[in-house]
């Protein structure tokens, strides 16, 4: 609109004599012949003076244009490999076209009142006044791509006006093989199934073939549509190369092999499960299969049945919809066990961190660390804000224990203390972000991760030893088995053990959630040790004020899609009371995922809690947050609870209509 304001208003425009020729008209009708006379007469002199002014400066220019040696003359004998065309950058007027120009856009070299942008409609040329000799986007005429060149010159034509000489090179071949390249670069991707083990467990050899024949008769049916090498490399795992071009369409399916494979299950029942991992844009054949094999990682790391997506920059995912299934075998804790006191032993210094604002699993599970430690003799320390967290009863409680004198510290003086051979036990998280201390992470190099969340894009690495179960309740019970293979029952103080108990009874809300058959076992495991439930329930006691404050939350809820209950504070609140708001309303009957939004400081934390199909961690996963599928949370910085509560709503709008 202002582009063709200012043709309207531009000086020389034919439109000023139509208006002298209606005023000369509107004499007439007046009867006003001596002033219709008098008007046509300046009329016809201004137009004169006009022709004769704009042919004077047409020809200066014209006569300086003979002037600039190596440019438009040779474009004007048809010399010049390249369309080209000469505008005034004032107005975008075209002065002058060579004949490669006039042929792409149907122009001739004549075309004194025409412009750039009778041609090229969105085509912009501030980009030469600015100083820059190439477009910043390329423009398609008459089917073909083009790359624009410029320079500027200033014309001696008493005006010194400024002109602009562009040259459009043809790249339409050059881009159609760049296309055909980036269409057919190799994706390298590793299809798994997951609970392969469970599947054939006490099975008949002829029943694993059968199985076995089921499976792969589904994934070669996949895979055929994307015309790829299907290899299977071991009983349960399958490589699967095929070109970029069929990766979008993958995408757009959802991954369908995913869904599908869920109609294969044994004589038990147990439906198969499978992940996979995709590896993109990698440098060579090998970079792209790490990068797949990391894809693998990540998804098994989430809770399997998923696709995850692995290029030089991002992971993206794709499914891990249901939740985790639950594993009865112990081996990889009875590994890590002696993995983990063997580092310990070859370290001077063990120090343990939980996560920020660190609660009762983070605090069980650092607690239990510390027993395998102080079990085999080594200096250890815990990482915590004694201020700032949400566990001050027990540690309350913890400071009374000779044993745990002087072994609290803060992040600072950890710092000050490491050395070479210090190790770093990170329990209940696994992103960098969100740990007690960060500077601390980054200056030990021998760090392990102790975590049951679903594993995020920007997760801890390297680790040395890797205990990352997302079938787990909690991280607490993961130590707990930790503890069963390194450490005798009368190891374990009494207040060890009540610390894990009261981590894996906060997550699992007294085994109302996530719990599985490790979970008993756990718990069992700890009574023996010494734990008491009832003590556990003190500490997760509130006072009245707390308790009226909890329901003041749950009254301000309101409910979205029949089934989800959400609840946004304008005011803040205690991060324990916005959790346990969170559990209370899912007693509320139809309710099957909640969310408490409250804002803090600078930022808005969200607390999510589900017991139905809906899974939290990937609901606020597009928001910053993790956890599971059951229990998640989010910390969004420089917004307000509105917008973070639009944002929430968009993305479960995403997960339930995707």
């Amino acid at each position: 609109m202002n582009r063709k304001l200012g043709r309207l208003l531009r000086p020389g425009m034919g439109l000023y004599f139509v208006i002298l020729a209606a005023f000369c008209a509107a004499a007439l009708g007046q009867r006003q012949y001596w002033l219709a006379v008098a008007e046509s007469a300046v009329t016809l002199l201004a137009f004169l003076l006009f022709t004769i002014s704009r042919t004077q400066r047409d020809q200066k220019l014209r006569k300086y244009l003979q002037t600039i040696p190596n440019t438009l003359e040779a474009l004007g004998q048809g010399e010049c490999p390249f369309p080209a065309v000469l505008v005034r950058l004032g107005d975008g007027g075209i002065i002058w076209t060579n004949r490669r120009f006039g042929e792409i856009t149907g122009l001739s070299d004549t075309l004194s009142d025409r412009r750039l942008e009778d041609v090229l409609p969105d085509f912009s040329t501030e980009w030469l006044t600015s100083g820059h000799t190439q477009a910043g986007s390329d423009v398609t005429l008459s089917g073909r791509r083009y790359r624009v060149y410029g320079t500027t010159i200033r014309a001696d034509d008493g005006r010194g006006t400024l002109l602009g000489i562009l040259y459009f090179s043809d790249l339409t071949e050059l881009y159609q093989v760049r296309d055909e390249y980036i269409r057919s670069r190799p994706v390298v991707s590793i299809i798994l199934i997951d609970n392969y083990e469970e599947l054939t467990k006490n099975l008949t050899e002829s029943g694993i073939s059968t199985l076995n024949a089921r499976i792969n008769d589904a994934i070669t049916e996949w895979t055929e549509d994307y015309h790829g090498l299907l290899r299977k490399l071991e009983r349960n795992r399958f490589l699967f190369i095929f070109e970029k071009r069929d990766l979008k369409r993958a995408v757009e399916n959802k991954f369908s092999l995913l869904e599908e494979i869920h109609q294969i299950a044994n004589p038990s029942g147990l439906s198969a499960s499978l992940s996979i991992g995709l590896g993109v844009d990698g440098e060579d054949f090998e970079e792209s299969y790490n990068f797949a094999a990391l894809g693998i990682e990540m998804a098994l790391s989430r809770g399997g049945d998923q696709a995850v997506v692995k290029d030089r920059f991002n992971f993206n995912f794709y499914g891990g919809r249901n939740r985790e299934a639950d594993y009865s075998s112990k081996v990889r804790s009875r590994v890590t066990a002696n993995s983990l006191m063997e580092l310990i032993g070859q370290s001077s210094h063990v120090f343990i961190m939980g996560h920020k604002n660190a609660d009762l699993d983070s605090v069980g599970a650092a607690l239990g660390v510390a027993c395998l430690c102080r079990k085999r003799g080594k200096k250890f320390n815990i990482v915590l804000d004694l201020q700032n967290n949400a566990a001050p009863k027990l540690v309350e409680e913890i400071l009374r224990v000779p044993e745990y004198q002087d072994v609290f510290l803060s992040g600072q003086d950890a710092l000050l203390m490491c050395d070479n051979r210090s190790i770093l036990i990170v329990v209940d998280t696994n992103r960098p972000d969100q740990v007690e201390f960060q500077p601390l992470l980054e200056a030990i190099s021998k760090v392990c991760v102790i975590d049951h969340h679903r594993r995020a894009a920007d997760y801890i690495n390297p680790v040395v030893v890797n205990l990352h179960e997302t079938y787990a309740s909690s991280a607490s019970e993961l130590v707990t088995e930790l503890l069963g293979y390194a450490v005798e029952n009368k190891d374990v103080l009494p207040i060890e053990a009540k610390a894990l108990m009261a981590g894996l009874c906060l997550d699992t809300k007294f085994f109302n959630v996530r719990t599985g058959e490790r979970t008993f076992e756990a718990a069992a495991a700890l009574r023996r040790m010494g734990a008491d439930t009832t003590e556990v329930k003190l500490l997760l006691q509130n006072d009245f004020q707390d308790t009226m404050s909890k329901y003041q939350i749950i009254r301000s809820a309101r409910l979205y899609r029949d089934e989800i209950a959400i609840a946004a504070l304008n005011t803040p609140t205690n991060r324990i009371l916005a959790a346990q708001a969170a559990d209370e309303l899912l007693n509320i009957s139809g309710i099957t995922a909640s969310f408490v939004l409250y804002p803090d400081e600078d930022q808005v934390i969200i607390s999510a809690r589900s017991i139905g199909s809906a899974n939290v961690q990937m609901i606020l996963e597009p928001l910053g947050g993790g956890g599971n599928a059951a229990t998640a949370g989010a910390q969004i910085r420089g917004a307000e609870v509105k917008e973070v509560l639009e944002r929430l709503v968009e993305s479960i709008d995403r997960f339930y209509e995707g």
